[in-house]
Parts: structure tokens; C-alpha cells; sequence
């Protein structure tokens, strides 16, 4: 293959990746969120939430900390997470926000459909039956 083609190749796989992981994202950020107030001991602002998710790995929302807070606010909206406002002593005032009893009954709904989810994917890329 002459290497024009190749770099089109590398090119177009790099894109292809790029919007497959934004689509993934956009499919798992809510659990994800949920997941880390689920664990949380008290409500956790933004920050504190982007952290322990770095602290995880690069992940669906690496490099991307603003992209949470919509989510968070979807979160909160459906019922799924409460939130209240605190004032800072070191800046503006912070948005907790903590899990509701609605929204532990949805994550382990999407738990058990992420894990079915996921175990036949792994199946079918493995060419095993699920």
C-alpha cells in the first residue's frame, strides 16, 4: 500500500474511533455518574466527581469535565440525583449533588443492561456464543 494511502487509512480510522467513543459516551456518562454518587459517602460537587474519575483512568470523560455537568443537571432533572447549592469559601458557590433512592433503582437497571450489553458484544468480537 504507498504510504498516502496509509496515512488516509490511519486518517480515517482515527475519525471512525473518534466519533464510535463519542457515541459510547454519550450512552454510558449517566451511568457512570451515577455509579460515583452511588459510592459517594456524602454529595459530591463536580469537581470532586471529575476527580475520582480521573483518579480511574482516562475513561468516557477524559479531558472533558465540563461535558458532566449537563449530564449531572439531566440527572438531577429526571429524579435520579438531588442537588443543593453551598456556598465556597474559595470561589463561587458549589452544586452538590447526591443519588436518589430512584436513581439507585435505575442504576442497577442499567447495570444488569450494560452487563448484558457488554457480555454479548465480548461474545460476538470473540466469535463464542454468548
Amino acid at each position: 500500500m504507498p504510504s498516502c494511502a496509509r496515512v488516509r487509512v490511519v486518517s480515517d480510522t482515527e475519525s471512525h474511533l473518534k466519533k464510535f467513543q463519542k457515541e459510547l459516551a454519550a450512552g454510558t456518562v449517566a451511568m457512570v455518574l451515577l455509579a460515583v454518587l452511588a459510592r459517594a459517602r456524602e454529595p459530591l460537587y463536580g469537581y470532586q466527581i471529575a476527580k475520582q474519575l480521573e483518579r480511574r483512568g482516562s475513561g468516557v470523560l477524559a479531558g472533558k469535565q465540563s461535558a458532566l455537568y449537563p449530564v449531572l443537571r439531566n440527572l438531577s432533572a429526571a429524579g435520579l440525583a438531588a442537588s443543593h447549592v453551598e456556598p465556597s469559601i474559595a470561589g463561587p458557590p458549589r452544586r452538590y449533588y447526591a443519588i436518589t433512592p430512584l436513581g439507585r433503582a435505575v442504576l442497577r437497571a442499567w447495570s444488569e443492561a450494560w452487563s448484558d450489553t457488554r457480555d454479548f458484544v465480548d461474545a460476538v468480537l470473540k466469535g463464542t456464543p454468548p
